[in-house]
């Protein structure tokens, strides 16, 4: 059966009686790395307006069968039709998947889970430090937190840790923090102030503290006045900012030396550097690299040229509205805001923002993060100890430092590799006005050129056939129906084989989206698999974790070229890859006399260089196993059968020298950087983030919104909830706003796989209500209500199976809950286990237990113009899960 499998979706053909359907051959199309690399250097040229597309073909007219479209060569080849959509894949199981996207299938489309998580966060911290995309407060040592949507008693990046830093904190430190939510959370009800903004409000507040923070001159000036790295050093830091940097008012983007008439840097060779920034200073206008200082406020005339620093714009708009405006749309009192910024401000560098979904899964969330990143810049806060950190890291298993056993190109990346060229299926990642697609604005579907894994997207666009449509469709980890906001308007777009004409799906249940797939390939848990997943950010100290199996898999055993192993989604990509033949598979698949035909061999590609360390010298290789230490680590394996553990092949899979250092790194499951490591001195981290803050975001600034074209803003803004268009969205006839949040002890889709949270710790969720809210609708606790908005307007809809689901729970009627706003929490599920499922003539019962709770998702707010897919950040592409309003009626 196995083998039957692999040959139907590797040959396609008439599968399902629905007609002929492309297999993944078909979609290989573009197999020669050197002619890819030719193609895609070439429709590099013309996108540049270097060559036509006349020329194009011409010059390639043998080739252009391997293109999805010859007159629009950017879309890339054929290979582009097969598409990956991931959930929370871990790493090493993420750059196994993404080698074989990429460097064997070849295509550009391998998305994962993240702008249903929290992506916008990420694009804003990754515009303002130009890279870096995720920070955290050093809760050790912090003396004051302001925890924006989230919090270390719920759900968040690293809740165990985080949980206790902040109760070890709050018991042995000076330390308080702030919660803005509109929900008392467990974090909020620790809190020393709760603050219940209206839902997306978050930037507003955060505007508001701006602007009391720079009135009051509250500020760090010394800091914000460096205007490059040599400047700040002088003052004793080791990040600076934009702040005194000049921008033109005329097109907002920087003042350079060439604008200002200055003779402009070289570079080692002696040519002039184009580009580089001015500033302002008492002695006139100066190149930022070379003054020592520059002016912060004010606004001059260079040149001819009207300019302002990059401060004076921000206070700029912090002052476009009143504090007392700021309450208003915030919901809250205008001495709030004040409270929560002098209190920031009176800490020196010990104080800092955090966030994570609740002011970002918002239509104006990248903004949203953009302002509340502010904060910390305005104070100099980070790698100070007690302020923001970019945390310890780790140590690097993708082969990227140089000496590693197993270098990055044959580990991240596959041997003899095609290389990905074309526009992505969801249209992320490129400029709608920069292809060869342009046709004025409107575009036909938002593009996304600042963010990546716009994971609600690719479902609907490859069924629109915008920018191309989708031949295969692979899913693992992911449940786009579910986890989406109104995800099941993709039911019918998966369900229909015109749109979607091959979906396999690994998973280890039949789930909300698998249960639509052609095919369904078993997959492991975490219990069982391999994996070397990242930390948070929140530890300081240097940490790479290894995930090995410990359980016997529950998967059957199947046969891949003569190996024999547990079915599972890495199994079926080397089954594929050899299958096909792709680059990186088989026989020397990780470097001359490293084959890549089991899983194992893969992850200790990545063990072995995680036991080497970082240095190319080998001194950070990890001590060698003893006798004792061998043993131990075969006692702990003996119950594992020898598909899963043979001690020759995990041993032949790494250097003969560095077995025993492998031996050590797995018995201890990772590598630790020992705890006196946290801190440089009693000022500074040990780790820390060294570059620049970007206050005026200038390549935000300089690009068109592909649905408006209209140029984005470079600063931070508050604005309403608004569809693809900018239309600001009215459902006046709901009034109450819906949001969502997640329990400390729910991990995802997949806890209610666990008897013991569903019935001892929490056996269903209830819609939270504020007694007023309640009082109003004539609800009390206990009773049963019905969510409705716009989108789904009679609380229920149709899962084409036979089925409905309707949006329903229990009421709990309680004060710690803004008035005009519910909350759903994330649980539920219609599938995943917990109804009948028929294979091969055979019932399987569900476990009705599975289903406990209610989605919340289905009841959000479809884009009007889109049609088919959620409210969208056109910045940092997040789903919104925050600004659907509703009604709440009684059953």
């Amino acid at each position: 059966e196995w083998d039957q499998f692999i040959d139907e979706v590797t040959s396609g053909g008439d599968l399902f009686g629905e007609g002929p359907v492309d297999g993944l051959q078909d979609v290989y199309k573009l197999r020669d790395p050197g002619l890819a690399k030719e193609l895609a250097a070439d429709t590099s040229s013309v996108v540049a307006g270097d060559m036509t597309v006349d020329e194009f073909k011409k010059k390639h007219a043998a080739h252009l069968d391997l293109l999805i479209d010859p007159d629009h060569p950017d879309l890339g080849p054929v290979n582009n039709q097969f598409v990956f959509l991931g959930g929370r894949v871990e790493h090493g199981r993420k750059e196994l998947s993404k080698r074989f996207t990429y460097d064997g299938m070849g295509s550009v489309n391998y998305y994962l889970h993240t702008t249903i998580c929290e992506q916008s966060h990420h694009i804003a911290f990754k515009q303002m430090t130009g890279g870096k995309d995720h920070l955290k407060p050093d809760l050790l040592s912090a003396e004051f937190v302001i925890f924006f949507g989230t919090g270390a008693f719920e759900a968040n990046f690293g809740p165990t840790p985080m949980a206790e830093q902040v109760t070890d904190s709050l018991i042995r430190n000076k330390f308080k923090f702030a919660v803005v939510d509109p929900r008392l959370s467990k974090t909020a009800a620790k809190a020393w102030k709760w603050v219940p903004v209206n839902p997306g409000a978050d930037g507003a507040l955060a505007l508001g503290m701006i602007r009391w923070i720079i009135e009051s001159g509250r500020y760090d000036s010394a800091y914000l006045s460096a205007p490059s790295m040599d400047a700040a050093k002088t003052n004793g830091e080791v990040t600076y900012s934009d702040a005194t940097h000049l921008v033109r008012i005329d097109d907002m983007v920087f003042l350079t030396a060439e604008d200002a008439g200055l003779e402009p840097p070289t570079d080692k060779n002696g040519e002039p550097v184009a580009g580089a920034r001015v500033v302002m200073t008492d002695g006139g206008p100066a190149l930022a690299d070379a003054a020592p200082a520059g002016v912060l406020q004010g606004e001059f005339t260079v040149n001819g040229i009207a300019v302002k620093p990059a401060f004076q714009l921000l206070t700029d708009r912090a002052n476009e509205r009143t504090l007392a405006e700021y309450a208003d749309i915030c919901g809250i009192r205008e001495r709030d805001i004040a409270d929560l910024a002098d209190e920031f401000t009176s800490h020196g560098k010990r104080a800092a923002t955090d966030m994570y979904r609740g002011p970002v899964q918002h239509t104006n969330g990248y903004h949203n993060g953009q302002a509340i990143i502010t904060l910390n810049v305005l104070i100099g806060n980070v790698n100070h100890r007690g302020g923001l950190t970019a945390g310890g890291g780790h140590w690097h298993e993708d082969g990227s430092k140089p000496g590693a056993p197993f270098p990055k190109s044959v580990v991240a990346a596959a041997p003899g590799g095609l290389k990905k060229w074309g526009i992505h299926i969801n249209r992320q990642q490129a400029t709608y006005d920069k292809t060869t697609l342009f046709d004025g604005f409107p575009a036909k579907r938002p593009w996304y050129p600042f963010t990546n894994d716009v994971y609600q997207h690719v479902i609907p666009s490859a069924a629109a056939g915008y920018p191309y449509t989708a031949k295969v469709v692979l899913t693992n980890m992911g449940t786009v129906v579910l986890s989406s906001p109104a995800g099941q308007a993709q039911i019918d777009l998966l369900r229909d084989p015109a749109k979607i004409p091959l979906f396999i799906a690994c998973d280890i249940v039949v789930g909300e989206t698998s249960m639509y797939a052609d095919y369904i390939v078993p997959d492991l848990t975490y219990m069982e698999r391999w994996g070397t997943p990242h930390t948070s950010p929140t530890i300081l100290t240097k940490m790479s974790k290894v995930r090995q199996p410990t359980m016997a898999p529950l998967t059957e055993i199947i046969e891949v070229d003569g190996e024999r192993m547990p079915i599972s989604f890495d199994a079926f990509l080397i089954a594929v890859g050899k299958k096909l033949g792709l680059a990186g598979f088989g026989k020397d698949g990780l470097g001359s006399g490293y084959p890549l035909d089991r899983p194992e061999q893969y992850f200790l590609a990545f063990f072995a260089n995680l036991a080497f360390g970082d240095k190319e010298d080998g001194s950070e290789t990890l001590p060698e196993a003893d006798s004792e230490e061998f043993r131990i680590f075969r006692q702990a394996r003996r119950h594992l059968p020898k598909t899963v553990f043979d001690e020759d092949v995990w041993m032949r899979a790494v250097p003969a020298k560095l077995w025993p250092s492998v031996v050590y790194l797995l018995n201890r499951g990772g590598r630790f950087e020992p705890s006196d490591k946290l801190y440089k001195d009693t000022e500074w981290l040990t780790h820390q983030w060294n570059g620049r803050w970007n206050l005026f975001i200038e390549n935000v600034s300089k690009v068109k919104d592909s649905m408006t074209g209209k140029r984005f803003d470079g600063l931070p803004k508050w604005q309403p909830v608004k569809d693809a268009a900018g239309n600001e969205i009215d459902d006046g006839a709901f009034d109450l706003a819906l949001i969502t949040f997640k329990e400390i002890w729910e991990g995802q889709s997949r806890s209610r796989g666990s008897a013991w949270l569903q019935k001892a710790v929490s056996p269903r969720n209830h819609i939270q209500m504020n007694t007023r809210d309640a009082a109003a609708r004539g609800l009390k606790s206990g009773d049963r209500a019905r969510i409705v908005s716009a989108s789904l307007p009679t609380g229920a809809f149709d899962l084409r199976d036979g089925r409905t689901y309707a949006v329903e729970a229990e009421v709990d009627v309680m004060e710690g809950m803004r008035p005009g706003t519910i909350a759903l929490s994330w649980r539920g599920h219609w599938a995943y286990g917990s109804n009948d499922v028929v294979i091969d003539g055979l019932t399987i019962k569900g476990d009705p237990a599975r289903a406990s709770g209610t989605v919340p998702n289905p009841a959000m707010r479809i884009d009007p113009v889109v049609g088919d897919v959620c409210l969208t950040d056109p910045i940092g592409g997040s789903a919104s899960f925050y600004d659907t309003k509703v009604r709440v009626e009684k059953v």
